[in-house]
């Protein structure tokens, strides 16, 4: 940028993106001078190397705007985790598969397991047809990405939300932080003798919950 820039000339960019033209360093350098813009070289591989002119603090502040909004709407993906045994009471399976419809509504994987013990190995196909129950109950919300996989005395599947259920999910996240964001004359101190009204943060899971529990 500006005197760090080696090249004897450069091909110049105006601050609009119009093309001046390949002019010599000291050239560029007063035209920058001439509007208070910096010069700034843009593709140091060309041959003369592309310069621009622009208000480099501009342009920084406004890549990190746009940076910091990217990462807002951006929702990391996160496997929970469901634990079932092949014989679970009718009662603990729909309290179970409520934890995996609010896993998927939220955008998230869910990795459900199936836990064989004693002679319940003998008998694989228990899991499988629990396995293949709950994905027909929440086709809605999700698919299989991982099908019924037998791994030691465990049998795994994954679920992975719709595209628009993870869309919705990722929409409503950016909405709650947008409205975190209170204007600064909102924050301001409270006039004498009132008393400032208490805020809740509601708790948000985080990272991967294992559901250590089955019957």
């Amino acid at each position: 940028m500006n005197e760090q820039i080696r090249a004897r000339e450069v091909r110049l960019v105006g601050p609009e993106g119009e093309q001046v033209g390949i002019v010599p360093l000291e050239r560029a350098l007063q035209l920058a001078a001439d509007v208070d813009l910096d010069l700034v070289e843009v593709a140091p591989m060309a041959r003369p190397p592309v310069c621009k002119l622009m208000d480099f603090g501009k342009f920084k502040y406004e890549s990190a705007l746009k940076a910091r909004e990217a990462r807002r709407n951006q929702q990391q993906t996160v496997i929970k985790e469901m634990k079932l045994r092949p014989k679970i009471d009718p009662h603990d399976y729909e309290t179970k598969k409520g934890h995996v419809v609010r896993f998927l509504k939220a955008g998230d994987k869910v990795k459900v397991t199936i836990m064989f013990r004693g002679r319940e190995q003998s008998r694989p196909e228990l899991g499988y047809r629990l396995l293949r129950r709950l994905e027909s109950e929440i086709t809605e919300l999700g698919y299989v990405e991982a099908a019924p996989k037998q791994d030691g005395r465990n049998m795994i599947m994954v679920l992975a939300p719709h595209r628009a259920v993870k869309a919705s999910a990722v929409a409503a996240t950016a909405s709650r932080g947008a409205g975190r964001e209170r204007p600064a004359e909102e924050s301001a101190a409270p006039a004498a003798g009132e008393t400032p009204a208490g805020e809740t943060a509601a708790a948000g899971e985080t990272g991967t919950t294992a559901d250590t529990g089955g019957q």
